[in-house]
């Protein structure tokens, strides 16, 4: 018989000796057939380190004190003890300053008035500065100007439209995500740059590159639109339409341009008569905004236009914006009043057979001319 190895007798050796080491009171005789360790069954775990054999085995006599911990031992307790207080994120903050929380207009619009925007301030030309016969005619024919006492609501407007899109601001960071979520219906938030935001219609992965010529402002009309229950339907809708696989359009893009036929409108007077009316100018550019981005969704869909043919849609949408701002208000009052047959007809969904369809279907005095070079192209 070969011998054994001497691994063995090593084991042996050691296992004697550390028997030896225990102290008197706690020695634990070895015997072959492991009945000492068969006590153990039927012990529960969280009570082991009371029992008297368990802490023999962990005397100093195999050189370690149970006083003295490691600070990882203690490190993974502490971990091991807060795992049922661990909550797992369900994408909703309570903090107002956190992007999970959507905000309202009203919220978005009192964060811009607490805010020193005098350096974008500087930037804004609050009318449009017209000369000789242009000056005339507009004074003689043209929409009264704005009073006095609105001048500051105005201009608040044309300010944010100055003030580009900051990543590090937390209100722009909510506003986008809230605009994101209601178009979407994801309940989840999304990073700030990124490949979703071309699927809602910006042209890259940096919302901010594409709000040129109308700032923050196109994305507080966005919010107006997405955040009011009234014109949430009509958002989704054609943003539902943007994505039709033959007449699509980059819906964000188109409404950025919208936003600066708004601009332009309150700087040519084109709203002041309205404005006067009310004693308010936000909530009117705001209901003129969707009313022509209604009016651009209602010549999409039935006058099956496709993204070549926007420049053309643009052009005799500014036009009669610009010359009948009153009578787009109008239908989108109708819209907003009506059931769901109008608003079907005013999206271009269905038509309607009675004998107001005439005033539902954007027709009238106040369409761009036919004869019109980008008329003809768009009818």
């Amino acid at each position: 018989m070969s011998e054994k190895p001497c691994s063995f007798h090593n084991e042996k050796e050691l296992r004697d000796g550390q028997a030896e080491n225990m102290s008197a009171g706690h020695a634990l005789p070895y015997e072959k057939d492991n009945s000492v360790f068969l006590a153990f069954r039927g012990i529960p775990i969280s009570e082991l380190k009371n029992h008297s054999i368990l802490q023999a085995l962990t005397t100093e006599a195999n050189g370690w004190e149970p006083g003295v911990v490691s600070t990882e031992v203690l490190r993974a307790q502490e971990e091991w003890e807060t795992v049922d207080s661990v909550l797992p994120e369900t994408g909703n903050h309570t903090s107002s300053e956190q992007p999970g929380k959507l905000i309202s207009f009203s919220e978005a619009l009192q964060h811009f008035q607490t805010l020193d925007l005098s350096s974008f301030k500087k930037r804004i030309q609050p009318t449009i500065r017209r000369t000789g016969l242009a000056a005339l005619r507009h004074r003689l024919f043209g929409p009264p100007k704005l009073h006095q006492g609105l001048h500051e609501e105005r201009n608040l407007v044309l300010t944010i439209a100055q003030c580009g899109l900051d990543s590090q601001d937390p209100v722009h960071g909510r506003v986008l995500q809230t605009i994101y979520k209601k178009l979407t219906g994801s309940k989840f938030d999304c990073a700030l740059h990124g490949d979703h935001w071309e699927d809602l219609g910006f042209q890259g992965a940096n919302p901010a590159t594409d709000l040129r010529g109308a700032g923050f402002l196109a994305l507080l009309h966005l919010l107006y639109l997405v955040m009011d229950s009234k014109t949430l339907p009509m958002a989704q809708e054609i943003f539902r339409l943007s994505h039709h696989h033959i007449q699509q359009f980059p819906f964000c893009l188109m409404s950025v341009n919208i936003t600066r036929i708004a601009i332009q409108a309150l700087r040519e007077d084109c709203l002041s008569r309205e404005c006067n009316r009310q004693q308010k100018v936000v909530p009117v550019v705001n209901s003129f905004y969707a009313a022509t981005f209604l009016r651009l969704a209602h010549v999409w869909r039935t006058q099956q236009k496709t993204i070549s043919d926007s420049g053309f849609v643009l052009k005799d949408l500014e036009v009669l914006a610009k010359k009948c701002p009153r009578r787009l208000l109008k239908t989108l009052e109708v819209y907003l009043t009506g059931g769901a047959s109008v608003q079907a007809s005013l999206l271009g969904a269905q038509k309607l057979h009675t004998t107001h369809a005439k005033d539902l279907t954007f027709t009238g005095v106040c369409d761009p001319p036919a004869h019109s070079s980008e008329g003809t192209r768009l009818i």
